[in-house]
């Protein structure tokens, strides 16, 4: 029961911005969207598991080590973190594909920053962060098509 606890005390976190802030189905739906974006509610599924996989990872590793106490690690999750959840703050309550797209990049270097210091401290771990740097390099072109598209 305990490592229930503690896997969801780590997992909660990453659904905070999806309930703080909304998607504005009006407002995306008056941009122009390139013909390869996924259908929200399946890019919600997308996120939902690739949330779930980050959990596992974080899980994992700080089974083996102190996350707090590696900073490199530390900083980089944090980064990654606020990005990932002002995310659709900055594109919907802001109605920015500008700031959008500036969230999604940091989002994905921090990604990959998040993978390979991962991987430095457990291997098994940061396996679960692949699909989530694949998922950020098709939310940055996404992103960036956005932009692009409108305005």
């Amino acid at each position: 029961m305990k490592k229930v606890l503690r896997f969801i005390i780590i997992l909660l976190p990453w659904f905070i911005g999806g309930l703080i802030f909304k998607y504005d189905a009006t407002f995306y739906n008056n941009l122009n969207i390139p013909s390869f974006a996924l259908p929200p509610k399946l890019v919600s599924i997308v996120w939902a598991i690739l949330y779930i996989l980050i959990a596992f990872s974080i899980y994992y590793l700080s089974k083996k080590v102190n996350i707090f106490k590696e900073s490199d690690y530390f900083y980089v999750l944090i980064t990654n973190y606020l990005a990932n959840e002002l995310f659709l703050f900055g594109f919907f309550n802001l109605k920015s594909p500008f700031f959008g797209f500036v969230l999604t990049t940091i989002t994905l270097v921090s990604s990959v920053f998040l993978y390979l210091e991962t991987k430095k401290l457990d291997k098994k771990s940061s396996n679960f962060l692949i699909p989530y740097c694949l998922f950020n390099i098709y939310a940055f072109i996404l992103s960036l098509t956005f932009y692009i598209l409108n305005f």
